[in-house]
């Protein structure tokens, strides 16, 4: 009897087994949908950025919102959507846009990597696009020095937490770049230490392995191959070989990026020109 008994208690723990997978399946098949979905979506804003496509990155922002409160991705959707408005903005530079629709991406990014660190607080990356976006909000307010001072005091205590958590990360390297270009020498900054930075950065990026969550952020290089041509073509005493070297590497990577392909490279292009005239 009790071999009975114990022969039937496991076909039930079995039976019972079974129905519990039976019914979670579906819920672990549509997160994991739900998930493929999204993966899908930052793809095409990541190369909707690189194509300078603005009506893209605001149509994808809207396609992420479904997926903003999820539990499990929430944040990372959030960063996302914060990336589409950041990139929209930064896209819209190279155009003929209103300074008030910039305005108004920038300030919609900046609140979408707030809900990010909000729901995950160590969440650096959503701390480093913050950041990013509250400096183009004081660029695009210079005329207005108390607007800038509030978007500063914003932007003070971020860019402490993100440099305590990952000093390392190199997104964060690649925002700090722009700061410290800007910075003096005697401040700390300086167009040698801006270069550095993006260096340092460069170096770490390659060392990494990428996440096994696509959602995670995980690009940068192109950018610091990019800001280092810039900065190679503008700094005091121009460096135009290495220019067009970092230049290249960066469509090495993304062959279609309209900012560095069209509009990086022409310049690169024209101020050889202007030197071979010089010295000719």
């Amino acid at each position: 009897m009790e071999k009975a008994a114990a022969g039937i208690t496991r076909r039930w723990g079995v039976l019972l087994g079974l129905m519990v997978v039976m019914i979670a399946s579906p819920r672990v098949l549509a997160a994991s949908q739900a998930h493929d979905a999204v993966v899908k979506i930052v793809a095409q804003i990541q190369r909707a950025d690189y194509e300078g496509d603005r009506p893209a990155l605001r149509r994808l922002y809207r396609e992420l919102a479904p997926f903003a409160d999820d539990k499990d991705m929430g944040a990372r959707v959030q960063y996302w959507r914060g990336f589409a408005l950041w990139r929209r903005a930064i896209n819209g530079f190279n155009e003929t846009v209103d300074p008030k629709e910039s305005a108004a991406d920038v300030a919609d990014a900046t609140e979408a990597f707030r809900s990010s660190f909000a729901k995950d607080p160590a969440f650096v990356d959503a701390k480093v696009g913050a950041i990013a976006c509250l400096g183009l909000s004081m660029w695009l307010n210079m005329k207005d020095p108390a607007r800038m001072q509030e978007f500063g005091a914003q932007a003070s205590p971020l860019l402490k937490e993100a440099r305590v958590a990952d000093p390392d990360n190199p997104r964060l390297l690649w925002v700090l770049g722009p700061i410290l270009w800007q910075t003096p020498p005697e401040r700390g900054g300086g167009q040698d230490k801006a270069i550095a930075t993006y260096e340092k950065g460069l170096e770490i990026i390659r060392k990494q392995k990428k996440p096994s969550d696509l959602l995670e952020p995980s690009w940068g290089e192109p950018e610091l191959l990019m800001s280092l041509a810039w900065s190679n073509l503008n700094k005091t005493a121009p460096d135009l070989d290495a220019a067009e070297r970092n230049a290249r590497a960066a469509l090495e990577l993304v062959p279609y990026w309209h900012y560095t392909r069209d509009i990086l490279m022409a310049k690169i292009r024209e101020a050889r020109t202007k030197q071979e005239t010089k010295q000719g």
